[in-house]
C-alpha cells in the first residue's frame, strides 16, 4: 500500500468547508498511479500546507474529468477542516505525490486525535411575511438558494447548552452583534 498527499485546490477548499462531502473528486494525475486502499493526506494550502483530512483512494479506476484530465477518487475516512495540522515538511510539486510511510505516518497521528463526536443544533431563522405557511416555506427555501452560506448565518450550539449558541458564515465563526462593531471603530 502506498501513501499519498493531495492538494485540495482553492476553490474546491472553499465548497468542503461549507458542504459536507464522502469524496474528493481532484484532478492532476500527471505520471502517477495511485490504487485503490492507498492512504492519501489531503492537504489546503499551497504556500503553507496544512492536513486537513484524511483518506483512501476509491476502488473506482481514475478518471477522465471534463477536460480529459485524469481525476483522482478520495473517500474520506477522517476530517479536522477546523483543526487543521501544519505540515510545512511536506514538499509537493505536483498535485498528487507519493509520500514517504514514515511522514505518513507522523503527520496522520497528529491529526487523528481527540475527534469526540457530539450532537450540535443548528438553526437558520429568517422572518418571512406570507399569506400561508407554505408560501412561507417555499420563500425560505427562495432565500436559502438564493443569499446561501455566504450571506445567511447558521447559528450552532451544543445540544444541551443552547447559551452557548455561535454564528457561522461561510463555514467560519462570525460575530453579529453590531454594537461589538461600534466599538473597533
Amino acid at each position: 500500500m502506498a501513501h499519498w498527499a493531495v492538494i485540495i485546490p482553492a476553490d474546491r477548499w472553499a465548497t468542503e468547508r461549507l458542504f459536507h462531502h464522502d469524496t474528493l473528486t481532484v484532478a492532476g494525475l500527471a505520471g502517477v498511479s495511485p490504487e485503490a486502499g492507498d492512504e492519501v493526506l489531503l492537504v489546503a494550502g499551497e504556500e503553507t500546507p496544512h492536513v486537513v483530512a484524511l483518506g483512501t483512494v476509491d476502488g473506482a479506476p481514475a478518471r477522465r474529468g471534463a477536460h480529459g484530465v485524469p481525476e483522482l477518487v478520495v473517500t474520506y475516512t477522517r476530517r479536522a477542516f477546523d483543526e487543521p495540522v501544519p505540515a510545512d515538511e511536506l514538499k509537493l510539486a505536483e498535485p498528487v505525490a507519493e509520500v514517504d510511510g514514515e511522514l505518513f505516518r507522523r503527520l496522520a497521528t497528529r491529526l487523528t486525535g481527540g475527534f469526540e463526536r457530539r450532537t450540535w443544533l443548528v438553526s437558520l431563522d429568517l422572518p418571512i411575511e406570507a399569506a400561508t405557511p407554505a408560501e412561507a416555506v417555499r420563500q425560505f427555501w427562495s432565500y436559502v438558494l438564493e443569499l446561501g452560506p455566504a450571506e445567511l448565518p447558521a447559528f450552532v450550539s451544543p445540544s444541551g447548552d443552547e447559551l452557548a449558541m455561535q454564528a457561522f458564515v461561510l463555514g467560519a465563526e462570525a460575530n453579529l452583534d453590531p454594537e461589538e462593531d461600534e466599538d473597533d471603530d
